[in-house]
């Protein structure tokens, strides 16, 4: 009677299998602290050619002309950031599906299944719709504390890896 009663509960545990952080086809989910450094890496390298911009044309994102009006300034330095981003990432996210900081890092951006994810896909979905949402007033900050706050997920993925529907591997 013991044996049956231990039988007949076990079918009911919990599986006891350990998950690993894999994803599809053996790749390996990228750490939260990795991503973290590889996104203060690519915004250094972009506020390092802001400012190399601000030394050799007339915009200055550092110091904006205000009596041009303050959402004029806005929309500028965001165009600035996001063709310094273009320039300093295009060719890497093309090409490998990493920016400059995933690169150094070791990291890149695939889809769920471990295949390449498209230019179009990776600076539109994935970037380009979190800088307009950026610029919106109050729901630019809440989209960009949600985006951030979701990496704590047992996916590690941000809205952004949502949206454009892709992950943050070991290369």
């Amino acid at each position: 009677m013991d044996h049956q009663t231990n039988s007949s509960s076990a079918r009911f545990a919990p599986p006891q299998a350990e998950v690993a952080d894999i994803a599809a086809d053996g790749l390996t989910l990228a750490g939260r602290g990795t991503r973290l450094g590889a996104v203060i890496i690519d915004g250094i390298a972009v506020g390092l050619l802001c400012w190399v911009v601000s030394m050799v044309t007339p915009w200055n994102v550092f110091r904006p002309d205000l009596t041009q009006g303050l959402m004029r300034v806005m929309v500028i330095n965001t165009v600035i950031g996001c063709v310094a981003f273009a320039v300093l990432n295009t060719y890497l996210l093309a090409t490998q599906g990493q920016t400059l900081g995933k690169r150094l890092l070791g990291l890149r951006i695939v889809r769920p299944d471990g295949e390449r994810a498209s230019l179009l896909r990776l600076l539109g979905a994935r970037y380009g719709l979190g800088y307009v949402l950026g610029m919106v007033p109050y729901v630019g900050s809440f989209y960009g504390l949600i985006d951030v706050l979701l990496i704590f997920r047992e996916s590690r993925c941000c809205l952004h890896d949502n949206i454009a529907d892709t992950i943050v591997v070991k290369a």
